[in-house]
């Protein structure tokens, strides 16, 4: 009962961030408007009633029953698509406790979470990790709240699919809002994902070798059964009858075509594994991450295979020291070209969209969206990519990717270089529904480029009687008989504070940060199962040292760290 009612209060705080416009009808006018599909407009209007958008043109008039948001100095863009993310579903079931574990930690941030039952038991002949018949949508579950980061980064459609096993699941394309998960479905399963990896637990299969075989040999048995029960179903007599297999009558769509394969692999190797698996067996298939991709663009374009492509660039975790391992060449060459795939991709015809990559700081998405530009993708490229192009190669272009009559109300609008450091999003429209947020208070009189701003691209200043709390801390927790460790990720701009906090329990956004003369304070809900638990933190940044406590349903523990260099 606890456990409903601090979702509850959870749900009415991030409530209290979006907005809904419940008017039938809405315009944004004397904005920029990147169509996508078509030319620019720049100054133009963009009406949405019931959920759709209705007209968009240069010279329009606003509908007298439409509720008005003035654009001026702003750009709209369709929605901001992530080809492939783990969005909407449960946090990843914690480890079993035991000694050395996370079990203390999952008592005292997770005592209030709804108890977790045991895994459902499946009838299918398949170990978990490699049953295609999975679906996300059965896991997905509905809510604004958890979208909020991402949503106010700009995007509002994702891909998601699971985390875990060699074959992850039937994955889905959701909008960012709903209160039910149907609201939120947009398709319904899309495709069938697989890692190159292995079921673990001493089953088989136990290497990367067998993890092929295995494959191979459950799409090969799937055309043998399909084959026996088409026979039995024209003439049952004298035949016996074929056994029903859940698991591999779920490869029918992939083996046809309707479905779309989805393989994760990064590496050359790994991408031509997986094309010659795509080739062998007759899939429609695609290469999700796909780092070296461009090393085999050729071959990619010969076999009509896209890329959902990863923005989550490699760098290197540590800053430089004296004392530091040089970085060996194949590394550092690693970093240098993997921004310049993008634009390789599409001078050989090869159709991509960018997804996230598992990034753990969502600005990334933009940044490195850039960098790709910087590396010789066109601009107008970059931005199809997440927009009209992810939705093409997801297969909804037909009502969402492009601002046009008709589509889902799918919209962003931006402030400032959608790829810029003074990128901000003020509004974001997922299914007709409007999420605002408030510009965080300049150091020094506005945003970049104003009079007494900070120079672009200078580090934000904490403010007159503010410590700079910036930066990224290792922490230990100290729950009574173990301790848990967590990295603190702090942006600051004035007394604004804003980042994640990284535990074995998963990844957490900030919320209601703030830096005083005495300290930080902040807010976070840490997913745990289905459900989240409400936790604050305070502390306080002496050199490069950091301390504090953190509160949680379960009482009040203490934290300590060091600043990573």
């Amino acid at each position: 009962m606890r456990s409903k009612l601090f979702l509850l209060v959870l749900t009415a705080v991030f409530a209290s961030f979006a907005v809904e416009v419940n008017a039938q009808s809405y315009a944004i006018t004397n904005a920029r408007i990147v169509t996508v599909s078509g030319s620019t407009i720049d100054k133009g209007t963009v009406v949405v009633r019931n959920g759709l958008i209705e007209a968009v043109g240069a010279n329009l008039k606003a509908p007298a029953d439409a509720q008005v948001f003035d654009g001026s100095g702003l750009t709209v863009y369709p929605g901001f698509i992530d080809a492939l993310t783990n969005l909407g579903l449960p946090a990843a079931r914690p480890a079993t406790p035991g000694a050395g574990g996370s079990g203390g930690a999952q008592a005292a941030f997770a005592a209030a979470a709804v108890a977790q039952s045991a895994p459902p038991t499946s009838n299918s002949n398949f170990p978990a990790g490699l049953r295609p018949d999975d679906q996300i949508f059965d896991e997905l579950r509905a809510g604004d709240a958890q979208f909020e980061a991402v949503r106010n980064a700009g995007f509002t459609t994702a891909l998601t699919t699971g985390r875990t096993g060699i074959l992850n699941g039937q994955s889905a394309v959701i909008n960012l809002a709903g209160e039910t998960v149907s609201s939120m479905v947009v398709r319904s399963p899309y495709a069938l994902h697989v890692s190159f990896t292995t079921v673990g637990g001493g089953q088989y299969p136990a290497s990367l070798l067998g993890t092929f075989s295995a494959l191979r040999q459950m799409f090969y048995d799937a055309q043998r059964l399909q084959e026996m029960q088409r026979a039995y179903a024209t003439d049952p007599k004298g035949m016996k009858r074929p056994e029903s297999d859940r698991s591999l009558e779920a490869l029918y769509p992939a083996i046809a075509k309707s479905m779309p394969v989805v393989f994760n692999a990064n590496t050359e190797a790994q991408i031509v594994r997986a094309l010659d698996l795509i080739k062998e067996l007759n899939l429609r298939g695609m290469i999700a991450g796909g780092q070296e991709a461009w090393k085999v663009a050729d071959r990619l374009k010969a076999q009509n295979v896209p890329v959902l492509l990863s923005l989550n660039f490699p760098k290197r975790t540590a800053a430089a020291s004296a004392d530091a391992d040089a970085e060996g060449l194949e590394v550092l060459r690693l970093r240098a070209e993997t921004p310049k795939g993008a634009a390789k991709l599409a001078a050989a015809g090869v159709k991509f969209a960018f997804q996230s990559g598992g990034a753990t700081a969502v600005g990334d998405f933009f940044v490195n969206a850039g960098k790709a530009v910087e590396g010789g993708l066109n601009k107008d490229a970059a931005i199809r990519a997440m927009t009209l192009g992810s939705a093409e190669i997801l297969g909804v272009a037909d009502r969402m990717g492009s601002i046009e009559p008709g589509k889902i109300a799918n919209l962003v609008l931006v402030r400032g270089d959608i790829f810029g450091k003074d990128r901000f999003v003020p509004q974001v429209i997922v299914d007709g529904k409007v999420f605002e947020q408030k510009e965080p208070v300049r150091p020094a009189g506005g945003r970049p480029g104003t009079p007494g701003a900070a120079a672009p691209g200078a580090p934000p200043q904490p403010g007159p009687g503010l410590p700079n709390v910036a930066g990224i801390y290792t922490i230990t927790i100290e729950i009574p008989g173990q301790q848990l460790s967590a990295t603190l990720n702090f942006t600051q701009s004035g007394a604004l504070l804003t980042g994640t906090m990284v535990s074995g329990l998963g990844t957490t956004q900030l919320q209601n940060g703030s830096v005083t003369a005495d300290g930080f304070s902040f807010t976070a809900s840490v997913p745990f199962g289905g459900a989240t638990v409400d936790i604050s933190a305070r502390g306080r940044v002496t050199g490069n040292s950091i301390d504090g406590t953190i509160d949680s349903p379960q009482g009040a523990v203490p934290f300590s760290g060091t600043k990573n260099p």
